[in-house]
């Protein structure tokens, strides 16, 4: 596996580097057939993912990691002189930042088409969800009843004063998940909902999913938010500490009685000055196979987007759910809106 290939005159170079949160490499192969991946995942499996690509293909892939937003920039500065063929990031509103700077190219693929729900791709082509996550609610089993909080709405009832952790409204999983309900239910109700939340903050924002868990089964807090890769990672694994963690917190797939849980989607769309257009349209459609789908399952816990698609054991511990079937385009569309609640709400 090689990641980005530059050719530096005549030079074949070779050498690892990390600039402005980028890991690259510089290596020559030109006469080989190739494909150049930008990319925010992070995850190991998925080189596992890139090499049997290569191997079906014959395909070798090039590969920049990097956060999502600095892709995107990066992308749009490199304009047409752009390597990138494919920008594979996490959430659909960060697909839609790059939608919104001119970034893809739509693409006609009946494969992908077929086999990626309509809710979980772009409505013109432009990007296509190949995995899910939902935004689950935890909850402390000693403190809290089962069955006492339900909803996303429930979150937001001040019997839950100093008893909610959640992350930051920076982080754009909020920021989706508050599009959401902008979309369900109109943005004064959805800055009521906000309002509500952050009165019943348990503390100041702060840390990723995985320490929202820990905090309910800390006591810190008694309700928490967090995707449910983070919830399925404590499941797998073997140290005490985890263990006694997944003991003293229960878990709540929201809003079953009606529109159901929030899901997003890591996903990727073809450049619009992509080099290997076709080799991209191959590569989508290999991570909508059933094998690829595996490698997403298996490797990071997420829900295969495919129908049919077994989720892993792990997933399937935590039993089958009803999802939001709002196309996740819309959590992008939102996600001005919801910044702007945050901001008037206090929520930092």
């Amino acid at each position: 596996m090689s990641k980005l290939r530059i050719a530096v005159a005549t030079l074949a170079v070779a050498g690892a580097l990390s600039l402005g949160g980028f890991v690259w490499s510089l290596v020559s192969h030109a006469e080989e057939p190739e494909l150049n991946l930008y990319t925010s995942r992070h995850y190991q499996t998925d080189e596992a993912l890139y090499d049997r690509f290569t191997e079906l293909t014959g395909i070798r892939i090039n590969r920049l990691e990097g956060k999502g937003d600095q892709l995107i920039e990066r992308i749009r500065s490199e304009g047409v002189n752009s390597p990138a063929d494919i920008l594979i990031t996490v959430d659909a509103g960060r697909l839609w930042r790059a939608e919104q700077a001119g970034l893809f190219q739509p693409i006609e693929s009946a494969v992908l088409e077929e086999r990626v729900p309509a809710h979980l791709r772009h409505p013109d082509g432009l990007w296509f969800g190949f995995s899910t996550r939902a935004r689950l609610i935890f909850f402390n089993k000693e403190e809290i009843e089962e069955g006492a909080v339900l909803t996303y709405e429930d979150l937001a009832d001040p019997r839950w004063q100093g008893r909610v952790c959640i992350r930051s409204s920076g982080n754009i999983y909020n920021q989706s998940l508050l599009g959401a309900m902008i979309a369900a239910d109109g943005e004064a109700e959805a800055e009521g909902w906000a309002e509500g939340v952050v009165s019943n903050f348990a503390r100041h924002p702060t840390g990723g999913d995985t320490d929202q868990i820990r905090s309910v089964a800390a006591g810190e807090c008694g309700l928490a938010v967090a995707n449910s890769y983070y919830f399925a990672r404590l499941l797998k694994s073997e140290k005490p500490e985890d263990r006694a963690v997944i003991e003293k917190v229960g878990v709540v797939f929201p809003n079953q009685a009606g529109r159901g849980a929030h899901v997003n989607v890591s996903g990727a769309g073809v450049l619009k000055h992509a080099p290997h257009p076709e080799a991209a349209v191959k590569f989508l459609e290999y991570l909508v196979s059933e094998e690829a789908q595996h490698y997403f399952a298996d490797g990071n816990n997420e829900y295969p987007a495919v129908n049919g698609v077994a989720a892993n054991s792990v997933l399937e511990r935590l039993g089958s759910f009803k999802a939001d079937p709002v196309n996740v385009s819309v959590l992008g569309e939102t996600q001005p809106q919801a910044q702007r609640i945050f901001d008037r709400v206090g929520w930092e």
